[in-house]
């Protein structure tokens, strides 16, 4: 496909841009714009039309390791500003993203799919990384220790790593890449990112706000193009003293053997399994609006969706009755549509996956409620979905399932709750529905998550640490943790004798 094909083909949404130097298809090294060599590329096409939005270059490990060395070449200058200085870049930084918010949004929406309400909060929530981290850029203090050698003064502090390696997903292309690269340039680090090639245009788009808010050239650059080729070369090259990767866990295994050889620095956030315990105490209505924005955010493509949605026995009837209506009651469509609750799933790939795994649930005896088709929306459109009486042994109950899909079972006893909910392999995020004060605390400590929700959805934000345990993740994101997460220790010992 040539450039000129792409363009003749773009929706007409982008004329609503109101700033068209956001939309970039070069990727950006070393403070230029940057083609691919011999003009490759690949396009970028909108999920719910499968109209081309944009012709990206897709760079080769060559102008990788270009990048890196651009990066490696800013570091030393980047570390030694004060952090008032890195601070001050970073929030006009913030200024310049919260201005452009419509036109980030509809660039999201364009690329990803999803509302563009949600885009509007993803927006929002992605600029709040980089307010948090231009704050935090001035708090990473040193330390003194009290001496336990006589004649001897010990101070610690931290420096940053270097350059650090960022590899962001395409179900939230800005939030992925603020909440990392915010808190590693806060730190004093560089970057080298790599954005998923379903959904580059949003990271492009901040480089563009990065270089007019100053960020100097090699201090934040965006490679594009084929993961295996750009990551690989980041992962081998020992320059890239850290990586920050989210996606799944199956591909962040890969990653950290590759990092292996050169002892790099991991912060992963992995896949996600996560339980909503709802307990027959519960207040139903408050419960099914929980199960249905833990559910459907996103289409469901979110590793904190709720996947498995257990029901204490006692109000189990009445909760499947009232969470289908809810269900039946969300809106299909194009994300530019204002009264849209469920866009498009990715691509066909995750399509064929939601209709197995339904297909898998009803086979093992669960129930279909309502949904559990594609939707005459478009081919990558699915029915929002409710599964009830879902065994254990079903695939949708031992796999993200990242669609719109709500897989229901009743249980018991909190005990038997918690070991089944327990019974992964991942462990990012729980959810619990109960009004029992002390069952509140007990369920937080009993369940073996990096985050647990108690009466509520929304729990993240830039103060806290993002993370999960077991095979969900290593390392925290947000908060003052993400920030030190690109430091090192360094320990000074100085004879005062």
């Amino acid at each position: 496909m040539s450039a000129h094909f792409a363009r003749s083909h773009r929706p007409d949404a982008l004329d609503r841009l109101s700033d068209r130097r956001l939309l970039r298809e070069l990727a950006y090294v070393d403070g230029h714009w940057t083609a691919g060599e011999a003009g490759h590329g690949f396009a970028v096409t909108d999920p719910a039309s499968s109209e081309t939005v944009a012709w990206v270059a897709s760079l080769d490990a060559g102008q990788t390791s270009a990048a890196i060395d651009a990066a490696a070449m800013a570091f030393p200058k980047w570390k030694a500003l004060l952090p008032q200085q890195r601070s001050a870049v970073l929030r006009k930084w913030f200024e310049l993203i919260v201005a452009a918010r419509e036109d980030l949004a509809l660039l999201m929406t364009l690329e990803q799919g999803k509302p563009l309400a949600e885009s509007r909060g993803e927006i929002d929530y992605a600029v709040s990384f980089v307010e948090w981290y231009a704050e935090e850029a001035k708090r990473l203090n040193a330390e003194s220790v009290t001496s336990h050698l006589p004649g001897a003064e010990m101070m610690v502090r931290r420096e940053p790593l270097g350059v650090v390696g960022v590899v962001t997903p395409w179900n939230f292309p800005s939030a992925m890449l603020t909440r990392k690269a915010a808190a590693a340039l806060a730190a004093g680090c560089t970057i080298v990112a790599h954005p998923s090639s379903e959904t580059p245009l949003s990271a492009l788009a901040l480089a563009e706000l990065g270089e007019r808010a100053g960020l100097p050239a090699g201090v934040f650059n965006i490679v594009t193009g084929d993961a295996a080729t750009i990551v690989g070369r980041m992962c081998e090259d020992a320059r890239v003293r850290a990586l920050s990767f989210t996606g799944s866990t199956e591909i962040g295994r890969l990653i950290a053997a590759q990092c292996a050889p050169t002892m790099k620095r991991l912060v992963m956030e992995l896949g996600g399994h996560a339980p909503l315990i709802i307990f027959d105490d519960a207040d139903l209505e408050r419960a099914v609006k929980i199960a249905v924005d833990a559910k459907f955010a996103t289409s469901g493509q979110d590793c904190l969706a709720a996947n498995r949605i257990y029901v204490q026995r006692g109000i189990y009837g009445k909760f499947c009755e009232a969470y289908a209506k809810r269900i039946a009651m969300l809106n299909v469509g194009h994300g530019l549509m204002e009264d849209a609750d469920i866009g498009p799933l990715m691509h066909e790939r995750a399509v064929v996956k939601v209709e197995e795994q339904v297909a898998d649930a009803i086979e093992r005896g669960a129930r279909l409620v309502t949904g559990g088709k594609r939707h005459p929306a478009g081919k990558l459109f699915f029915q929002p979905t409710l599964l009830a009486d879902v065994g254990d042994d079903a695939l949708i109950m031992r796999e993200e399932t990242f669609g719109p899909v709500a897989a229901v079972t009743p249980f018991d006893t909190e005990a038997e709750v918690v070991a089944r909910a327990n019974d992964t392999e991942y462990g990012l995020v729980a959810y619990v529905v109960t009004e029992n004060g002390a069952r509140q605390l007990r369920m937080g400590r009993a369940l073996d998550y990096g985050m647990v929700a108690i009466n509520r959805v929304k729990i993240t934000g830039a103060p806290i640490p993002f993370g999960g345990v077991k095979q969900s993740g290593i390392g925290r994101e947000g908060s003052r943790h993400g920030l030190e997460a690109f430091t090192d220790l360094k320990y000074l010992c100085l004879d005062a004798a």
